[in-house]
Order: C-alpha cells, then structure tokens, then sequence
C-alpha cells in the first residue's frame, strides 16, 4: 500500500519535471556542494558521483511528493463536490448582474 491508497493509482501520474522534483534535486545538488565546501575540497569538482546521487534522491522525493500532494487535492474537490450535490440549496446559483448594475454612475467635480 505505501502512502498513497489504491485508489489514488486511478489518478494520472505527474510530469517527470515538476516544481518539487526540481526544487528537491536543485537542494540536493546544493546539500552536496555544503559538503564539498565543509570539507574543504573543490566545490564542483569532488564528489561529482555524489552530486549525482543527491540530485537523484532529491528528484525521487519530489516526484512522489507530488503524488501526495495530487491525490490530497483530488480527494478535497471529490468531497467538496460531493458535498455540493447533497446541499443544492445552499449553492443555487444567483442571477447574473452586469458592471453597470454594481458600480454607481460616475459624476466628474470639478
């Protein structure tokens, strides 16, 4: 089962390149370099086998961070949904008005 219920499979996955996955691979790549530089060697040049592995956990992370946060949303708009056609009356639709109806006619003073 892991995080995510079975019926959260029903969902599309995300794109490949989403904001968490680049930001999470952007900090691992930057959590890297803190180490490279606190250890006082080459910033961008050692390591770079661990760059990569960073990099990688960071966009792993994001990727499936965002399969939470996707299923969470769809769960909120089913109820809400839900939740609107069992309590018609309290969402009737009101009628339409158009600009002129809501602003006061403008008077220039001079």
């Amino acid at each position: 089962m892991g995080l995510l219920p079975d019926e959260a499979k029903v969902l599309p996955p995300p794109g490949i390149i989403n904001r968490n996955s680049v930001w999470l691979g952007f900090t691992g790549w930057a959590t890297a370099m803190l180490h490279n530089s606190l250890n006082r060697r080459p910033a961008i040049k050692a390591g770079v086998h661990r760059q990569a592995l960073f990099i990688t956990i960071g966009w792993f992370l994001g990727y499936h961070l965002t399969k939470i946060e996707n299923y969470k949303y769809a769960k909120l708009d089913r109820e809400m949904n839900e939740y609107i056609q069992l309590h018609p009356v309290e969402f009737q639709e009101t009628e339409k008005k158009t600009f002129a109806e809501i602003v006061e006619p403008f008077h220039a003073i001079r």
